[in-house]
């Protein structure tokens, strides 16, 4: 980029403050003004009628990398990232070998310095005995703990155990919410249902509750923080209410296709590829979903991108692998929804960037701002197009949304000040960086 400098001019900014006219520059990677530019030092990007947001934040993906990278891996999860506007994401660690040690992560963080296009950071996972790893290995957004069985090969669902790892450390917990005794029960019971709309009723709304309040109990006793993955039930949305969100200390998330897809229609639609954990529910807990983002029950969301390929997801309900691909989509998909009247842009925004990154701590991330990193995604609000028609970055390449003509669409994606992303087309030679986690700038409770 000529002279370290990228000037941004004539679009609709997404300020904090609201909508605003004007121009932003970049100068080595950090935003340097915001408002009126008077030069146009380096390269000019013209954005006029596209509004300019802050680069958005997934929080939770599976990039499959090491171990499943047939599936993706951390260059083409990025690439997706980018297309999609993406400029952030946190990976979880159900690999294989799983990031649950000092070297895994440090495989991990390496490769991602090598081929990511966008900004990165990992969760460590847990297991019942490395407590030493989760609080010690540096730099990480969290400490992930499956209480149910997933995709992948870690669980932490003895009592137990799950009181050690909240008794010690000030890392926040992120925690996929199932009851696993209650899952094996509904397996056995549900043990001759071939078709794809068992699976709500096997991974059932009782297994989440179940769950979701162990890990507020757990939170409580210890002060410690606490972040619910993908929401998806109306009950837990009420029990965040009555809890007071464990008195400000814990957050939580849901995700686009819960929000916009639900069953049993999605399963009668899509078979199969709707199969996800925890899964897609009925249109009454969507709507309370949407109810739990308006009023802040919800704080943000997240894709959960987790990447099959055509064959493993044709595979019979039983043997097909759970987990759906989104971070290609979710901001088109919620821009979208806004377009519809189901949420305003400027929400989307405190959705899937400020909110994230202020939970996790992510030093630059998350505004337009003066200081900030130079991460944006231009969007075209007016853009119609259907999903998938100019093809996927995703190794999978396919999509729930496949076929649905959608309005609002991101078009240029910068990543600390260089383009990584426009005209369809990831640009050579950019390069993401590993995302400075802040314990004391996180997420605080309300005084």
């Amino acid at each position: 980029m000529s002279n370290g400098t990228l000037t941004v001019r004539g679009g609709t900014l997404a300020l904090p403050t609201g909508r605003v006219e004007g121009d932003i520059q970049i100068v080595d990677g950090k935003i340097t003004a915001v408002g009126q530019v008077g030069d146009d030092r380096g390269d000019v990007i013209d954005a006029t009628g596209l509004m300019v947001m802050p680069g958005a934040v997934d929080p939770q993906v599976h990039f499959r990398d090491p171990g499943l990278t047939h599936k993706e891996d951390l260059e083409t999860g990025a690439r997706a990232c980018a297309a999609g506007g993406i400029t952030s994401f946190l990976e979880m660690p159900n690999t294989r070998p799983t990031t649950t040690t000092y070297e895994a992560m440090a495989a991990k963080k390496a490769r991602a310095a090598e081929v990511c296009v966008v900004n990165y950071n990992f969760f460590v996972g847990a297991t019942a005995d490395n407590l030493d790893v989760l609080n010690g290995v540096q730099n990480v957004c969290g400490i992930k703990i499956f209480m149910g069985a997933s995709t992948g090969d870690l669980l932490v669902s003895d009592p137990e155990d799950l009181d050690r790892i909240f008794a010690r450390g000030r890392r926040l917990i992120a925690v996929h919410a199932e009851d696993e005794a209650r899952l094996k029960e509904r397996k056995v019971a549900f043990a001759d249902r071939t078709d794809p709309t068992a699976h709500p009723e096997i991974r059932d709304v009782t297994s989440a509750v179940l769950a979701s309040t162990l890990a507020l109990d757990l939170s409580e006793k210890y002060d410690r923080r606490l972040h619910i993955l993908h929401l998806s039930t109306g009950d837990e949305v009420q029990l965040l209410r009555d809890r007071g969100k464990g008195g400000g200390r814990v957050t939580t998330e849901t995700l686009p296709q819960y929000l916009l897809l639900h069953g049993p229609e999605a399963y009668e639609a899509l078979g199969t590829k709707a199969q996800m954990n925890p899964p897609i529910r009925t249109k009454d807990h969507q709507e309370a979903l949407w109810k739990g983002l308006h009023d802040g029950t919800i704080d943000c969301i997240a894709t959960d991108h987790a990447p099959h390929t055509l064959d493993e997801k044709a595979l019979p309900f039983g043997r097909a692998p759970s987990g759906i691909p989104g971070v290609e989509t979710s901001l088109a998909v919620m821009l979208d929804a806004a377009h519809r009247g189901l949420c305003s842009v400027e929400q989307i925004v405190q959705w899937m960037s400020a909110v994230p990154a202020r939970i996790y701590g992510m030093a630059g991330k998350g505004q337009l701002a003066v200081g900030m990193d130079g991460d944006l995604a231009l969007v075209d609000l007016k853009k119609t197009e259907k999903v998938g028609a100019r093809g996927y970055f995703t190794k999978v390449g396919w999509n729930p949304f496949d076929g649905q003509t959608i309005t609002g669409w991101p078009v240029m994606t910068v990543v600390h000040g260089r383009v990584a992303f426009r005209d369809n087309e990831i640009q050579p030679g950019v390069r993401g960086q590993e995302i400075r986690i802040d314990l004391d700038a996180g997420w605080s409770r309300p005084a």
